[in-house]
């Protein structure tokens, strides 16, 4: 979840779902054999230094002892991503094997990608297919939308089911270019795969919703967000962080004590999404 959006810190009922999200990939990685880390951005990895909204890497070193472990590598990282690595390394005391351009098995991974427009300030990620007897699956974390050649080597790999991250279009200094290339390039990716799912920044707003149901009547397959395929209700807890606000009182420095363990997410467990 984003530090800050819209100015505002994560509502607690935003808060009470990353615990949960957060428990739930502590009792994955019980019983994980393999981890991937597509990049070193804070919502994709855990810290050493992480916020109260974050995984904190200390809670996961015994888990993470045993899985073999594949790794972004150090091309196209930025400083402060470079030295997250290496903290993270360290509190492990393993090393991030780098898995770009390899291949193991039932997975193989891409070389560094874009992470949204190619030679920005945000460095680049790496997209992993899995392929088994029925299905290949495809992770393309954080593209956007924004790079042909990603969207090049996610078809060249042939999958039926792909989630990736949607272009950011809450974000104002987006152009329309950009936006155009995104839609483009997701109309040329829907076609090509029996499900797309879109998600991440594309639903950091309402409007993904119907560029998500838009995209589907194009291209004539499925397109959907996580929450369609895992068959749960659609919270877009991010988008409506305002509304959450207003209509959901947050008492004055609940988030200071939430920092210390001292006041926690009870009475806002129980929203349900609706507004």
């Amino acid at each position: 979840m984003g530090y800050r959006r819209y100015g505002l810190l994560p509502h607690p009922a935003q808060v009470a779902v990353g615990e949960e999200v957060r428990q739930t990939i502590i009792t994955e990685l019980k019983s994980a054999t393999d981890i991937v880390i597509s990049h070193f951005h804070g919502d994709h990895v855990p810290f050493a230094d992480a916020n109260p909204y974050q995984l904190k890497a200390q809670k996961v070193v015994s888990l993470c002892q045993t899985p073999r472990i594949w790794a972004k590598g150090f091309q196209g990282l930025s400083y402060n991503m470079r030295h997250r690595a290496e903290e993270l390394s360290k509190i492990l005391n393993r090393d991030l094997e780098n898995a770009e351009e390899k291949s193991d098995g039932l997975m193989r991974f891409s070389k560094p990608m874009a992470h949204g427009k190619p030679n920005t300030r945000l460095g680049k990620v790496m997209m992993t297919c899995i392929k088994d007897e029925d299905d290949t699956f495809v992770h393309a974390s954080d593209i956007q939308l924004l790079n042909d050649e990603a969207i090049s080597q996610i078809l060249n790999w042939q999958p039926t089911i792909v989630l990736t991250a949607g272009p950011p279009i809450y974000l104002p200094w987006l152009s329309y270019e950009d936006r155009k290339k995104a839609w483009n390039n997701a109309l040329r990716l829907a076609k090509g795969v029996n499900i797309l799912i879109l998600d991440h920044h594309l639903l950091r707003s309402r409007r993904g919703l119907s560029w998500l149901d838009h995209l589907s009547f194009k291209s004539g397959h499925t397109v959907i967000c996580a929450a369609d395929f895992m068959k749960h209700p659609r919270y877009l807890l991010e988008a409506d962080r305002r509304w959450l606000y207003k209509h959901l009182p947050v008492p004055k420095g609940w988030h200071q004590r939430y920092a210390l363990g001292i006041a926690d997410t009870k009475e806002y467990q129980n929203y349900t999404g609706e507004n």
